[in-house]
């Protein structure tokens, strides 16, 4: 059912397609936060993490191509992206409150004293890993993510199993 992934012509593409799908990624992301004003909270931007460090080595993997290289950067990339499904699947249950977020809210014991008290309530507050600024057909974009890097992550470890060892 995989045989085509033993194809070394099709496996010479598998950084430019990673490369292009971490860009596509972070550029949604971006449009997202820049175009639409969705502020991002600090488990969003711990999702964006995966793609960044795939899409560096994918991109390296472009400039220097060889099999060992490609071997590990697709190895690398279905444990990033099984990292980034974890980090996801986390963020959407603290968004439908199954539990708290230890990333996220007030932090008081960075409060040393009553001038920075003072200065933090001046400072634009953190957003909240569990508020829910967009949906699509009743999702957040932290449940969409953590499909995309489930799939991803599988469908790397697919590849890189099928890659022969050099």
């Amino acid at each position: 059912m995989l045989a085509y992934l033993d194809d070394p012509k099709l496996q010479s593409w598998y950084p430019a397609a990673l490369f292009a799908v971490c860009v596509a990624a972070l550029g949604l992301a971006l449009h997202a936060q820049w175009v639409l004003g969705l502020e991002p909270c600090n488990l969003c931007l711990y999702q964006r993490v995966p793609y960044g460090l795939v899409g560096l080595f994918a991109g390296a993997a472009m400039v220097r191509p060889n099999p060992a290289a490609r071997r590990a950067v697709v190895w690398l990339a279905a444990v990033s992206f099984a990292a980034g499904a974890a980090v996801a699947v986390y963020h959407v249950g603290v968004e439908q409150h199954w539990w708290a977020s230890a990333v996220c809210g007030g932090d008081v014991s960075s409060v040393g004293s009553t001038t920075d008290l003072l200065a933090g309530l001046s400072a634009k507050p953190e957003k909240s890993c569990d508020a829910v600024d967009w949906t699509f057909l009743g999702s957040s974009m932290a449940t969409y993510n953590a499909g995309v890097s489930a799939v991803l992550a599988l469908a790397c470890w697919a590849a890189a199993t099928r890659m022969k060892r050099v």
